[in-house]
């Protein structure tokens, strides 16, 4: 990690057009990891500054849409935007040359931590275990399929070669604020986020392999050309061989939506029936599917603890928040539809990711306890 020293000395290079790319990266990542966390710049201060540089940032406004850049190493790094380490290299300076450190109203706020590994498994005969609570090993059996958490945070079944063997549900729910993932008996792994959960048999023995998902879940199938597999949701069937893929069937979203990142996948919903290729994308509303092309990697940005936003509308952001951090957000319809781009990792505290926010100038952000109040 770089001290003051050396970054005023990138800081410098930078200023006569002399850093190499990865020297940019090294100043941006110093910029985001330490400024942010010891300075807390307001969204008026960061205005004064962008006033300088506006014309070359990319912030568009088209019919009342905001497209506003949120910056991270981790974008730079995708999408190599040179407009994001300008406005990080002028808040830099600005980082070295300000006498006021006054805090913000973000920085007095209580900690408000990320989630992380919490889930309940619910069992045939309704024994509820809580998977943060227990520890590594044989969980227990159940019907003659054992279960066992291991040391990764995850939970897989096994056969226990009893000859009583018997087929039963479980399901694994997923408070506000978790995650966990889950390998079933025929060797499907499946990664579910906060607010979600899985419904599954202890073994597959029929022709199709069936589950129910409620939320959000990232499938790992393993391929069975004999045993199809379906996930089932409120809205639709998604049937593959073996493959991978996501599906968001939060209810409070308005779409169901599946994106496929390798393989092929059906799904089926109101009478229709629809393929999707890799990096395409079915959106489900009113029970009309819409496909489109994408990059199918940003759909699975939670399973890699990332939040990636691609011209994401705040109101889905926010919601994305209080189901990660467990708290309860608030926004006027004026600003619901502005769009943001830009990578946060999901291992921050929540005051550093409305940091980056307000760093957009578009939005201003207050935490009041556990609620999150969007103002512009």
């Amino acid at each position: 990690m770089m001290n003051s020293t050396e970054a005023e000395e990138l800081l410098n290079k930078y200023a006569l057009g002399n850093c190499s790319e990865q020297e940019l990266e090294q100043l941006h990542t110093w910029y985001v990891e330490e400024a942010l966390n010891e300075v807390s710049i307001t969204a008026a201060e960061v205005e004064d500054i962008k006033n300088n540089i506006w014309q070359m940032l990319p912030v568009h406004q088209d019919s009342g849409t905001v497209t506003a850049p949120l910056f991270s190493p981790i974008w730079i790094k995708r999408f190599a935007v040179a407009a994001s380490i300008l406005l990080c290299v002028t808040l830099g300076y600005y980082y070295f040359n300000r006498k006021n450190t006054n805090t913000t109203q973000l920085a007095k706020q209580e900690v408000i931590v990320p989630g992380g590994n919490k889930a309940v498994l619910t069992l045939a005969d309704g024994t509820k275990i809580d998977l943060a609570k227990t520890t590594n090993g044989l969980l227990g059996n159940d019907h003659g399929t054992r279960i066992v958490k291991t040391d990764d945070g995850t939970i897989f079944y096994g056969d226990d070669n009893s000859d009583n063997k018997k087929v039963v549900w479980n399901t694994l729910s997923i408070p506000v604020g978790g995650y966990y993932n889950v390998t079933l008996s025929d060797g499907t792994k499946v990664w579910l986020n906060a607010k979600s959960s899985l419904k599954y048999p202890t073994d597959f023995r029929d022709k199709e392999r069936i589950v129910t998902l409620d939320g959000e879940g990232y499938f790992e199938v393993a391929h069975n050309p004999s045993k199809p597999f379906k996930v089932i949701t409120a809205t639709q069937t998604v049937e593959v061989l073996g493959t991978h893929f996501n599906i968001n069937a939060y209810t409070d979203e308005t779409f169901t939506t599946t994106t496929l990142l390798q393989g092929s996948v059906k799904i089926l919903a109101a009478g229709q029936q629809q393929l999707l290729a890799p990096n395409q994308q079915a959106k489900l509303k009113d029970n009309k599917i819409n496909i489109t092309s994408c990059d199918a990697e940003n759909a699975v940005d939670w399973v890699n603890n990332d939040f990636v936003f691609d011209h994401e509308q705040l109101a889905s952001i926010m919601r994305k928040l209080s189901r990660w951090y467990n708290v309860e957000v608030s926004y006027p319809p004026s600003v619901a539809n502005l769009e943001f781009n830009g990578s946060i990792s999901r291992t921050k505290n929540i005051t550093q990711v409305l940091k980056y926010m307000e760093l957009t100038g578009v939005v201003k952000l207050k935490v009041e306890g556990r609620r999150i109040t969007v103002m512009q």
